[in-house]
């Protein structure tokens, strides 16, 4: 197994790059196998596993995140007199039906009119939107989407921050394409720059929000023939478009709202609670999170973390509750540092075999069902199992066999988690590739769990 890996990593792809490997026995812990295990290295997204171990033994796989409604007035023949709050506490799965349902239990209540304003209360976590790993060329880009305590996803991808963009051909050569936003808005603006041809041309569909505005230019030209063009955009200040659609929601129930719907003040401490929605359990949100590599679901949790450790839901106290959490695992932070609960920062070092150390010291928890199977899983193309591995290692050993992380960042890529060898043996791995110029290196990642998949760890080496 040595010698193989060894030519591996040796290889032409890696010359001049930086490659940390360290693999363990699953059981005893032992190092069966590392190559520059030691050294500090960008992780990509296999930060996501520190923050998911410590949100699971922070919050607890049950933790659910809620919204409410309040009031500072009465209700008094139909009108509710005073404003109306919609507080957030972080829930990044909150939907627009979410909303409308909101505003349904308001009807049932009877409430036909609000005579004061419609206020979005996201005062449960910091003003900070943006981790520091996100760069400003990045910001419309639905992976690095805005990080507040009140805000919504298009989808059941949960892309919390966003909204999804489809652009459909026009049925006539020369017209100008059709284009749809998820969830209806007019909080983000469109502007369609696109036309419609006979054929492809080298004028792609281009999909990017301006910047420091949510105006979004749709730009290129589509063939008859094509299919719908999905694209995911992030938004500025989600907070703001929260409480617009809830306004629409409100005006669907025939609601009248006198004041005003777009102050962001707290919550009054006297207010009364009128109804709230509880998200899914920590355990559920998991598979979008790990499954699709969520960065937006990570970031709320290393708030989270800090809100309910300290009080205070930030980046700089939710990080300091995961490097409290990992030393408690046997981690050893003294060489690693973190910047974000994603991965999106380039700052972000971790040593491969601190990775692998967490990856076998979290096999004695209670959650550890719920960690594993959050994994992606080799070759399985389920979108909610295979996730980002769902068309990697197909048709090899490794198929069904290997649940890992990925990680990718530009000139960084990652690959950790659990295989079985051939003669039945529990391995964990944990593979770390930086500074390398080509696009290939996750066929290295593949190829090196199925050469674990395949070898007979039994065998004297």
């Amino acid at each position: 197994m040595k010698d193989k890996i060894d030519r591996l990593l040796e290889g032409e792809t890696l010359h001049g790059a930086m490659a940390g490997v360290s693999i363990r026995h699953a059981v005893s812990g032992e190092v069966v196998y590392e190559k520059n295990g030691h050294l500090r290295l960008t992780p990509a997204s296999n930060t996501k596993l520190f923050t998911g171990a410590a949100a699971l033994e922070t919050l607890g796989p049950e933790h659910a995140f809620t919204t409410g409604l309040w009031t500072d007035g009465v209700i008094e023949d139909g009108t509710l007199k005073g404003n109306l709050y919609l507080k957030g506490k972080g829930d990044p799965s909150l939907t627009a039906e979410d909303l409308d349902a909101m505003a349904v239990s308001l009807r049932k209540k009877g409430i036909k009119e609000v005579t004061g304003e419609v206020i979005a209360d996201d005062s449960w976590y910091d003003k900070i939107r943006l981790s520091p790993g996100i760069l400003w060329s990045q910001e419309s880009e639905y992976y690095a989407s805005q990080v507040s305590a009140l805000t919504v996803s298009p989808d059941q991808d949960y892309d919390t921050g966003t909204v999804l963009i489809s652009v459909s051909p026009a049925h006539k050569e020369g017209q100008a394409a059709t284009i749809e936003v998820t969830p209806g808005n007019e909080y983000v603006e469109i502007l369609n720059r696109t036309k419609t041809g006979t054929s492809k041309t080298e004028d792609e569909l281009k999909v990017e929000r301006e910047h420091g505005t949510n105006t979004i230019v749709v730009e290129g030209t589509m063939a008859i023939d094509d299919p719908v063009s999905k694209s995911w955009i992030s938004v500025l200040e989600p907070t703001g478009l929260v409480i617009e659609l809830f306004y629409q929601s409100l005006v669907k129930e025939g609601i009248v709202v006198k004041g005003s719907h777009a102050k962001f003040p707290e919550t009054p401490k006297q207010a009364t609670r009128l109804y709230e929605h509880s998200s899914m359990p920590l355990k559920e949100l998991f598979l979008p999170f790990m499954k699709l590599s969520n960065n937006g679901h990570a970031e709320v949790l290393v708030k989270e973390m800090g809100k309910v450790v300290h009080d205070e839901g930030s980046w700089e106290k939710g990080l300091e509750v995961v490097e409290a959490e990992m030393r408690h695992l046997g981690v050893n932070m003294d060489t690693i540092q973190l910047n974000d609960g994603s991965g999106m920062s380039a700052t972000n070092f971790i040593p491969a075999h601190e990775i692998s150390q967490l990856l076998f010291q979290v096999q004695e928890k209670e959650w550890f069902p719920e960690f594993r199977r959050s994994l992606p899983v080799a070759g399985n193309e389920k979108r909610f199992e295979g996730g980002t591995l769902r068309h990697r290692m197909q048709g090899t050993e490794a198929e069904g066999n290997v649940r890992a992380k990925t990680g990718t960042l530009s000139g960084v890529s990652s690959l950790s988690g659990y295989v079985t060898t051939k003669d039945g043996e529990p391995l964990i791995f944990a593979m770390v590739f930086n500074h390398f110029l080509a696009e290939d290196v996750d066929e290295i990642e593949d190829r090196l769990a199925v050469i674990l998949s395949e070898h007979q760890l039994s065998v004297k080496e």
